[in-house]
């Protein structure tokens, strides 16, 4: 008889965690992921009742920035996810074993719990050439993804590389990069893009996946929304200049110190969704354009081929913090995206002539201009 596998708490409980801390815990990863204070009841008894999660992570055309990143947050309890909430069977990157061990880890996993695993994969599939551009074991990217996908409960797709292609799919793209959800089928595939994503969205992601026992919701791109429903301009701390037109027009510009605006310098703050200005990195305290540097939109499509970083892209100022991906962020070009960029422009044009016109008013003299 096979001995019962430790839920969550139950291995918590093993590892010194007390209860305080546990519920403080489950508290934290219902917040990062976007769950409502109602189901905070539903996320502590899937991590009461649970056993831990069987993971199998695989890495392919990618730099490890995505494992990076999910290991060195600041929060421990990240950290801990990985080494103990969730079972993590194989993984090239942080596993002990090599060889012959790993890939019988491997294949024990895909086996005892056929159609139970997470697989995550970090990383593009070179399909050019037969796949030999990525070749683990003697054996192809493509071959190893087709057969753990086969009997996986769902597939996590880290960081732009697996969600996109990222740089080895932009142009010319030799390697023939596909992301993943264009080579899997008859399986959910969640992306959660990002270069890297966040290590609290990664936690958040695989959180949903054992409390509710399905994905999160997803916007058109497949990213969850809890985490990719709002533009990184919209969160902003500098997005209070640049409603006052205010911008650094280079990166030796001593208004950067000032906050003012990056967009004028290449931020693509105002067309990328994602959780940089509210969740940021290591444990909150700085992301990109906190530091100084303007979004490179990581987490859309093709970012590597949309154009120069450092040169602000074509677009619309003024869109309403109410935009979402579905609306703008899938298909910017829309006939419906240009009525509303042509809204935005009029709205924008009118309120910087009514500046003006206050300026220029507050600039005569008493009485003058008056009847």
């Amino acid at each position: 008889m096979s001995e019962k596998a430790l839920t969550i708490w139950e291995q918590a409980q093993v590892r010194g965690v007390s209860r305080r801390d546990f519920l403080r815990f489950c508290g934290w990863m219902a917040a990062a992921a976007g769950i409502e204070t109602s189901a905070l009841g539903a996320v502590v008894k899937a991590l009461d009742t649970k056993p831990r999660l069987p993971v199998v992570w695989f890495h392919f055309q990618e730099c490890t920035c995505c494992s990076e990143s999910f290991i060195r947050s600041s929060h421990p309890i990240v950290s801990d996810i990985v080494l103990d909430k969730i079972s993590l069977d194989y993984t090239e990157t942080l596993q002990a074993a090599a060889g012959k061990q790993a890939e019988e880890a491997l294949h024990a996993t895909m086996t005892k719990y056929k159609g139970q695993y997470l697989m995550l994969v970090e990383g593009s599939v070179p399909t050019g050439e037969g796949g030999i551009y990525c070749c683990i074991a003697g054996r192809s990217a493509m071959d190893i993804l087709q057969e753990a996908a086969k009997d996986a409960k769902a597939i996590v797709a880290w960081g732009s590389c697996a969600s996109n292609g990222c740089i080895q799919a932009a142009n010319p793209n030799p390697t023939g990069a596909t992301p993943i959800h264009k080579l899997v089928e008859g399986k959910p595939v969640i992306n959660v893009p990002g270069c890297p994503p966040i290590a609290e969205v990664m936690a958040g992601t695989v959180v949903h996946l054992l409390t509710f026992d399905r994905i999160p919701h997803l916007d058109g791109l497949g990213r969850p929304k809890a985490f990719y429903s709002r533009r990184v301009h919209d969160t902003c701390y500098r997005r209070p200049n640049y409603d006052a037109g205010l911008f650094v027009d280079s990166f030796d510009d001593e208004n950067a110190k000032r906050g003012y605006c990056l967009y004028k310098v290449g931020c693509r703050g105002p067309v990328t969704y994602n959780s940089c200005g509210i969740i940021r990195w290591n444990d909150g305290v700085s992301y990109p354009i906190q530091s100084g540097h303007g979004c490179i939109g990581c987490s859309e499509a093709k970012f590597w081929d949309n154009g120069p970083f450092y040169q602000h892209l074509a677009a619309f100022p003024g869109f309403g913090i109410e935009k979402t991906a579905d609306d703008i962020g899938v298909a910017m070009g829309a006939v419906t995206a240009v009525g509303i960029a042509a809204h935005a422009v009029t709205t924008n044009f009118r309120k910087r002539k009514q500046i003006k016109e206050g300026i220029r008013d507050s600039e005569k003299a008493p009485g003058e201009g008056k009847e």
